[in-house]
């Protein structure tokens, strides 16, 4: 009896430890799912932007269309994107579209003076500071969240479940380096 008892004991707390871990990862994994919903939330809201900024520079510049196209190939592709990987090739898309865009309206200072533009702008950078902090929520996430999959005992009970790793949202090459603008003597990083 006493060797079934203790049998029975190791079982049960193997079985918990097992559920514990199990629990673990899912909670973990939940969590970076919701970040993640963080950072599309700033990315469809930047990308939600863009037809009125786009609108207020073709007013000035209406022969820029090659920009403009480019830059609304580009919101269409962030809204389109599923997942880290491909927002973050849809977002370095946008990044360097709407670079050349505020390029074209750097060559009308009546532009840069607009109260509507100078307005979209200041939301803009808003948003992109709200999506630098969520990328970096949600990447200190998919760390945690990785570290516990390749790390024992979670491995064992991750591989035994199907558990994947979660991809880091990474700027691409281009990206990394901040961009700068200026407009009317303000500069923006």
């Amino acid at each position: 009896m006493d060797a079934l008892n203790i049998a029975l004991t190791v079982a049960g707390l193997v079985l918990l430890s097992v559920l514990l871990i199990y629990n673990h990862l899912v909670r973990s994994r939940m969590r970076t799912l919701e970040a993640w919903s963080g950072i599309d939330v700033q990315l469809k809201r930047r990308a939600d932007l863009v037809p009125n900024l786009v609108e207020t520079v073709k007013g000035y510049a209406a022969h820029e269309r090659a920009t403009f196209e480019e830059v609304t190939q580009a919101r269409s592709a962030v809204h389109q994107a599923r997942g880290p990987t491909q927002a973050t090739d849809a977002n370095a898309k946008l990044t360097g579209a709407l670079g050349r865009l505020f390029a074209v309206a750097e060559a009308y200072p009546v532009l840069r003076a607009s109260e509507n533009f100078l307005q979209l702008q200041n939301e803009l950078f808003d948003i992109e500071e709200k999506i630098a902090y969520a990328r970096q929520f949600y990447n200190r996430n998919v760390l945690d969240y990785n570290t516990r999959l390749n790390s024992l005992p979670g491995i064992l009970v991750a591989r035994l479940f199907g558990f994947q790793p979660a991809v880091f949202f990474e700027a691409e090459e281009p990206a990394r380096a901040a961009v700068k603008l200026e407009f009317g003597g303000q500069e923006r990083t």
